[in-house]
This record gives structure tokens, C-alpha cells and sequence, in this order.
């Protein structure tokens, strides 16, 4: 039988992986994959400013992931290519956030767990707020579905359509920061861009739909916790990177997988 510990990782695995499978299907139909480890890396300095305040770390992580996404999105087109926009702010605002925490001194804090994740220090608490926030996250892609996917795909026919892309835009905004808070306590600030992106590339090939390419990104993320949480046990290694090394095989099969059908075609 299960340890409580093991059960309680494995839910809140599955609550990150319900949230952030979709989510990394806009992001990788938008080729936000910058964008995503920007608002990740901003995170650790909401980090740093809730532990200073004695606020909520789920609340500081999700308020400066927003703002760092509403930076990037508001800064975007003015004289900078995107990418070394998303550079300059994901690295400058992940070494504030390390700066200020040093500055912690009152406070204890274990820096790795947040960087790369403690899954198996899971709570109670944390997995309500990790369930929350994934049918929040969930609540909200529902709604707006077709208007996110048509502004993503064609924002030409969303503004013929009455669709304001740049309002679907905030929307993914708030979701994807959502996500970001969410996903800290499990895989950590360093690997969340991961978890985003992995599960919904290596669904890609074999997706006819966008609503299957979400629904085979859920599994394989879901899979990819399962199969971490696994590894982690039997071979003792960390178990946020070893989820992300169990999504990166999962990847490296679908494309391989692909590869040859294409071939056989």
C-alpha cells in the first residue's frame, strides 16, 4: 500500500498536469515557450517578497508571474526583438528573486525546493490550493475556448468575428500565471516552462484536433507525473526533474514515433 506522502505527491502531480497540459498547448501553438519560462522565473521573486510580507507564497508567486506576463505583453513590439525581451526579463527577474531571498535572513527557506520542486512535501493545504487553482485554470480555458483558439490560430477572422485577440491574450495571461503558482510547489521555478511545453509537443503529432491535442497533453503529462514519482522512488532521484525526464522520453518517443509514420507514408 501507498505512503500518505506518495498519495498526496501523486494527486497533486495530477492537479498540476490537469492545468498545464492545455495551457502548453497555447503556448505552443502561440510560440510562447520564452514567454512561459519568463512569467516561471518571475515567480521566485513573489517568492522572496510573500515570505518577507508573511503573505501567501501560492498568492506573491501568482501576482508577479501576472505581472511579469503583463510586462512582456505591454513592452512587446517597442524597438526589441520578443525574444531578447523575454531573455532579459526572465534571467533579471530570476536573479532579484535569488538577491531577495538572501536577504531573508529572519526567514527559513530551502531555495531548491522552490527552484526544482518538493513534490513529496506536499500538504493537505497544498493540495487544495493546487486543485483550485487547476479547476480555475480549467473553468476559465473552457470558457473562452473558442475565442482563445480562434484568436491563436487566426486573428484575422477573430477581429471579423468581434474577438478582441489582445483581451484572449490577457486571458492566457492570468491563466498562465495561474499555472505558474500551481506548479511551484511541484516541479519548482527552473522546470515549470517544462511541464508546459513537453506534454503538449509530444502530443502534437498525433493530435487531428486542438481539443485532442489537449486531451493526449493532459495524459502524457499525467503519465510523465506518475512515471517520475516512480523513478524517484526506485532510483532516488529528484522527483521534479525526474517528471521532466519521464515527459522528455515520452517526447523523444512521439518523435520518433511520427518519424517513421511519415516515412512508411
Amino acid at each position: 500500500m501507498m505512503d500518505d506522502f506518495m498519495i498526496r505527491a501523486a494527486l497533486a502531480g495530477l492537479g498540476v498536469a490537469l492545468a498545464a497540459a492545455p495551457m502548453g498547448c497555447f503556448v505552443v501553438w502561440r510560440r510562447m515557450a520564452y514567454f512561459g519560462d519568463a512569467t516561471a522565473h518571475a515567480s521566485i521573486l513573489g517568492v522572496a517578497i510573500a515570505l518577507a510580507l508573511s503573505l501567501s507564497v501560492f498568492l506573491g508567486a501568482m501576482v508577479m508571474a501576472l505581472l511579469m506576463a503583463l510586462a512582456v505583453t505591454a513592452l512587446s513590439g517597442r524597438g526589441y526583438a520578443v525574444d531578447t525581451l523575454l531573455g532579459v526579463l526572465a534571467h533579471s527577474a530570476l536573479a532579484f528573486g535569488l538577491v531577495a531571498v538572501s536577504f531573508l535572513s529572519g526567514v527559513r527557506i530551502d531555495l531548491m525546493a522552490y527552484l526544482f520542486g518538493d513534490i513529496l512535501a506536499v500538504g493537505k493545504t497544498d493540495l487544495a490550493v493546487i486543485w483550485g487553482g487547476a479547476a480555475l485554470v480549467l473553468a476559465l480555458l473552457a470558457w473562452r475556448w473558442s475565442a482563445l483558439l480562434t484568436a491563436t490560430l487566426n486573428p484575422d477572422l477573430a477581429h471579423a468575428s468581434g474577438i478582441d485577440p489582445r483581451r484572449e491574450q490577457l486571458v492566457l495571461t492570468l491563466a498562465l500565471a495561474l499555472v505558474v503558482a500551481v506548479a511551484i510547489k511541484v516541479v519548482g521555478v527552473l522546470l515549470i516552462a517544462a511541464l508546459l511545453i513537453i506534454p503538449a509537443a509530444a502530443a502534437r503529432p498525433f493530435a487531428r484536433t486542438p481539443e485532442g491535442m489537449a486531451l493526449i497533453a493532459v495524459i502524457v503529462a499525467g503519465l510523465s507525473v506518475l512515471g517520475g514519482l516512480q523513478a524517484s522512488l526506485v532510483f532516488d532521484t529528484p522527483t521534479g526533474p525526474s517528471i521532466v525526464c519521464i515527459a522528455a522520453l515520452v517526447f523523444a518517443g512521439s518523435a520518433l514515433g511520427s518519424s517513421l509514420s511519415r516515412r512508411r507514408a
